[in-house]
């Protein structure tokens, strides 16, 4: 299967961030998305707490984790005003956009829809590159994630490794990148 650059996201506001996040703007890391709903109970116990985990696990990797708040049912009872606080009080830190309603009255909205979504919880995996490597649907098992998850940083180490090999000289070490032992292996966690 040949690869290629996903769509980009269409989202309307941005929370915990002070700039709207674009896949082309996080090009060089990968991007781990959650899409969920506030009221979807799912997302709640399962998806939402596995998202905040990964973002404090590999804080110090080149990896962005992203929510998408994407409704897709009972539109009134999850406005802006409601997530922000539901936010605050699940002490959700990594950045979330809200999805862009559909076209004329359509209930899906517009990613959720240009990436085929099922519903929620949703987890999607992006390399480096910008490239949908992984979408599932429902409780994702955190085993395989993180084992995902680490074939991805790898690809991007190895990557990275290549550029440097090429022009060792003339370019930096990568900033952000926690090196512990000469096997280039991610610190994860503080």
């Amino acid at each position: 299967m040949k690869l290629r650059p996903a769509p980009e996201w269409q989202t309307t506001t941005w929370l915990n961030t002070p700039e709207p996040l674009t896949l082309e703007g996080l090009q060089g890391r990968v991007v781990v998305l959650h899409a969920f709903q506030m009221l979807c109970p799912g997302c709640v116990a399962h998806g939402i707490p596995q998202a905040q985990r990964v973002a404090d696990l590999f804080k110090s990797a080149p990896l962005t984790v992203v929510g998408l708040h994407t409704v897709f049912e009972h539109h009134e009872a999850m406005g802006p005003a409601s997530l922000r606080a539901f936010l605050h009080e699940y002490r959700v830190r990594f950045p979330v956009g809200i999805d862009a309603a559909g076209p004329d009255g359509d209930p899906m909205p517009r990613t959720m829809r240009a990436y085929a979504m099922q519903g929620t919880p949703t987890t999607l995996l992006f390399d480096a590159r910008g490239q949908l490597r992984r979408q599932v649907f429902g409780v994702h098992d955190d085993l395989l994630l993180g084992a995902e998850i680490g074939t991805l940083l790898l690809e991007t180490e190895q990557r990275t490794d290549a550029t440097e090999t090429i022009s060792d000289e003339l370019t930096p070490e990568p900033v952000g990148l926690a090196r512990i032992d000469a096997g280039r292996s991610y610190k994860v966690g503080n």
